[in-house]
């Protein structure tokens, strides 16, 4: 006997109202790059173009734009989304007059929304907010990204000789909600004023504490965070070269932590200048990753060594801080692999602008709906639900699952530790 089905409540649907709010944010853009239709036979707009883009992020099956194409023709999905079938020509050449900024306050808009993710109770007695800072680059087509951008676009030369072109994303990542509070896009090529270090010194902020890997820890620009009023824990390079004014002793916990050293410096070496401000040193110990490969003629240490103005906080936590910079590893991973960026459906700069914004809009959505990171599982049940496949029903039991994750290794880890092992 089929049990019948539990009537839904106001409160059961509310994360399905997420997705029918930013759908009616989106038929408001409608008009966005209407100004020269004249003649008043548009029938591909904005608004259609983005629904477009999150329904191709949504859904895996969709791997080029002739298959968003034949997905579009479906009656369910036209009905659904409200769009008509579009032809090829018309997907490519209409971001030149769509504004990829419009979908900024929608983004805002769903920000606000956003509760914090959970994190280590230990960040709490940071005051700044922890941003994490990292650039990614989105391969494209040489001959288009070169067009747009010149040599500003190379990124890199594979072993045969033949050269990479694309665009570099340059990220600050909020680290509570796992959302970007800024993308700028440049070529992809990290030097001049596309290098990562001058972005960020373009866009500071005061009451942040910006994290980032060695190519932030620029003298310059580490006086510049200080002067707008913000704190820094950088990795700085291997061969770094300090002067000691004062070395610390290590408590019991630092040293749990890995933490070998923590010392009051200051920065030495030819042509360079000292920093105008107090500047610590913690040094980690870690081990390295069993797939590490390391090449012989580096002298690569297991050794991380951090810079930061953050003088009074425990050295343990200047570690953890640090820790917590992968997360921006692991947004790009989502970002590009799980959402789909690695393959532009356009390569305008325009275009890939829209995808970058619908594709920070379906993280922000697929957080508000779950409370927790986006995942592969999340991303593919919302595209069956927008697809037909999966009911309301099936789709809200889904987001109503408990989170078992680590129970099992839990479990098998305090099995072996009764056992002796």
């Amino acid at each position: 006997m089929v049990k019948p089905a539990v009537p839904l409540k106001d409160e059961d649907i509310r994360c399905t109202r997420h997705l029918q709010k930013v759908f009616d944010l989106l038929d408001g853009l409608a008009d966005v790059g209407c100004a020269r239709d004249r003649a008043g036979n548009r029938e591909l707009f904005f608004s259609d173009y983005c629904k477009l883009v999150l329904l191709y992020i949504w859904n895996p099956l969709i791997e080029s734009v002739r298959s968003l194409q034949e997905a579009a023709a479906l009656d369910g999905v036209s009905r659904a989304l409200k769009i008509k079938r579009f032809s090829l020509g018309s997907f490519s050449e209409s971001v030149r007059v769509f504004e990829a900024q419009k979908l900024k306050p929608i983004m805002d808009e769903l920000a606000r929304e956003a509760a914090p993710l959970i994190r280590d109770a230990r960040l709490d007695s940071v005051k700044h907010a922890l941003t994490l800072v990292d650039g990614t680059v989105l391969v494209g087509l040489k001959r288009l990204t070169h067009a747009a951008c010149g040599i500003d676009g190379r990124h890199n030369r594979v072993r045969d000789g033949r050269e990479i072109y694309g665009w570099r994303l340059h990220t600050q990542l909020d680290m509570e909600t796992f959302r970007p509070l800024r993308m700028e896009r440049t070529g992809a090529r990290n030097a001049g004023a596309n290098r990562e270090s001058h972005v960020l010194r373009r866009h500071l902020e005061a009451g942040r504490c910006y994290v980032g890997d060695c190519v932030y820890s620029e003298r310059t620009l580490l006086d510049d965070i200080v002067d707008a009023k913000s704190v820094y824990v950088m990795r700085a390079a291997e061969n770094s070269v300090c002067s000691v004014l004062e070395e610390r002793l290590l408590t019991q916990e630092a040293l749990d932590s890995g933490v070998v050293r923590d010392a009051l410096v200051v920065l030495d070496g030819a042509g360079t200048r000292a920093t105008r401000h107090a500047m610590r040193r913690v040094e980690v110990q870690v081990q390295r990753h069993p797939r590490r490969r390391v090449s012989p003629e580096k002298k690569q240490t297991d050794l991380i060594i951090l810079h930061t103005n953050l003088l009074d906080l425990p050295a343990e936590l200047i570690a953890l801080i640090y820790q917590y910079r992968y997360t921006v590893e692991l947004y790009f991973r989502v970002f590009k692999q799980l959402l789909g960026m690695r393959h532009l459906l356009s390569q305008r700069k325009e275009g890939i602008d829209i995808q970058v914004y619908c594709t920070v809009i379906v993280c922000l959505l697929i957080s508000l709906m779950t409370g927790k990171k986006p995942d592969k599982y999340t991303r593919n049940m919302v595209g069956w639900y927008l697809l037909g496949v999966a009911s309301k029903q099936e789709f809200i039991q889904f987001l109503n699952r408990p989170d078992n994750t680590g129970v099992k290794k839990r479990a098998e880890a305090e099995l072996w530790k009764k056992l002796g092992y």
